[in-house]
């Protein structure tokens, strides 16, 4: 019996053929394109499913009544990007190569419109047992890891709409894997870059520790002129471990952005997750902490700064199941033109989560009077020894402020940049990479200059 085997080139024919729109046979082709064993395809077509049961978003559910996803259409956008091979470093674009050489890291990489271009990787990482991979080699090389922690222990498919999309139609992705008591010392370093327009994108990152491990990961987010990103962010954080996570936000003004993150805490594990907001049209992000077990400690910390007529939006969740955890939360945002920010918190105190220590602050800069924040911050508390605050502010900068700058031979701009940078000092100084703060700062610089 004779098999007829395609050519590559026919290959990616048939797959661009089929991905006019979004449906399930767009979910077959995407797992067919990729050679994914059969569980992988069941678990995206159960996700598809879901996915067409549930509503899209009204405007009177609580969590959407100030964010429209008017204009938003998904027949708009091509699903996803038709996958390519890797290159080497010399042959990436200027923009990425400048990315990776800002920040010295253990390993790198590198993904473009949803296949993964670029890695690198320290030989000593390895004979430590840490993982570091693209998710799609890691659902061939690592499969029992894959199938125990992707979307099983943090983010579910039915969590929402856009994750349930997200589960079906995953493109791109990180695997982080962390053995009992191993320490990497140097951040690592995943950048995507979603470079064709009108493309949908769905970057996922997965990082798994084992108890007294400790990592630092950094998410770099470009591109998507056009387009859609639906991301998911799962962090599972066993005991005694340390972990810290920053996802740098930077899409192009005209992308879609849908993001939901959640962190779920092991006893007495360290999480400090950095979330900065540059870029996109619109962005709705979920971003919960679960302090799943005694003696947790977990910041979420916030930087953003919408300009022209972009609309961020955080809804966050530090939700205390076990007594004696901590968690604090500082949010702080500027808005310039016509600009909107919406911020929801919750801080949720279980039953028995006895002696919990909780915060939670919010704070907004107005630097023109057409922007607008909203901030709406809010305690559940169903136990009776715990100690919760919340707060949230929003004001102008003092024309007074301004003139003693500039009295001082500041320019408007200048001026500007100092009272906003000042602002935004309480989270800087709470990221530990040292050229990501340079980065953070020269985005600020940017945004003030328009």
């Amino acid at each position: 019996m004779s098999v007829l085997v395609k050519e590559p080139e026919v290959i990616m024919q048939t797959v661009k053929q089929s991905i006019q729109g979004f449906s399930e046979d767009t979910v077959r082709a995407l797992s067919a394109s990729r050679n994914e064993p059969a569980w992988m395809l069941e678990f995206r077509l159960a996700a598809w499913r879901q996915f067409e049961a549930m509503p899209w978003p009204k405007a009177t559910d609580e969590d959407w009544r100030r964010t429209r996803l008017t204009g938003f259409d998904l027949a708009k956008f091509q699903p996803y990007a038709v996958s390519s091979g890797q290159q080497a470093r010399d042959e990436l674009s200027p923009l990425i190569q400048a990315e990776l050489s800002e920040m010295d890291s253990a390993a790198s990489l590198v993904f473009e419109d949803g296949s993964l271009r670029f890695s690198s990787f320290q030989s000593d990482l390895a004979a430590s047992g840490v993982i570091f991979t693209d998710l799609q080699s890691a659902v061939s090389n690592h499969p029992d890891l894959v199938r125990q922690h992707f979307m099983t222990t943090a983010v579910l498919p039915g969590h929402n709409k856009f994750t349930a999309l997200h589960a079906a139609l995953w493109d791109s992705g990180v695997l982080v894997y962390v053995p009992t008591n191993a320490r990497v010392t140097l951040p690592l370093q995943s950048i995507l870059h979603q470079c064709s327009d009108g493309v949908g994108g769905y970057h996922h990152t997965l990082l798994v520790t084992e108890p007294g491990a400790e990592v630092t990961l950094v998410d770099d987010l470009l591109g998507a002129k056009q387009g859609l990103q639906v991301g998911v962010v799962e962090l599972v954080i066993g005991a005694s471990s340390v972990v810290r996570y920053m996802n740098l936000q930077d899409f192009d003004h005209s992308a879609w952005n849908f993001l939901t993150g959640r962190a779920v805490l092991g006893r007495d594990s360290d999480l400090r997750w950095i979330q900065v907001s540059w870029g996109s049209k619109l962005t709705k992000a979920y971003l919960d902490v679960d302090m799943a077990n005694t003696g947790g400690h977990a910041e979420l910390l916030g930087i953003y700064f919408p300009t022209g007529s972009q609309h961020i939006d955080h809804q966050t969740l530090q939700i205390h199941r076990a007594p004696h955890c901590f968690s604090d939360l500082l949010f702080n945002g500027a808005l310039k033109d016509k600009a909107r920010s919406v911020y929801m918190g919750v801080i949720k105190v279980l039953p028995g989560a006895q002696k919990t220590d909780a915060y939670q602050r919010n704070g907004n800069l107005i630097l023109d009077p057409s922007a607008r924040a909203d901030s709406i911050p809010g305690l559940e508390i169903q136990a009776d020894d715990v100690r919760c605050t919340h707060g949230a502010t929003a004001a102008q900068v003092e024309d007074e402020y301004l003139f003693y700058l500039m009295a001082r031979g500041l320019s408007r701009p200048q001026a500007e940049r100092m009272i906003v940078q000042g602002f935004f000092q309480a989270v800087l100084d709470r990221v530990p990479v040292e050229s990501v703060v340079h980065k953070l700062e020269r985005v600020i610089e940017r945004k003030i200059g328009g």
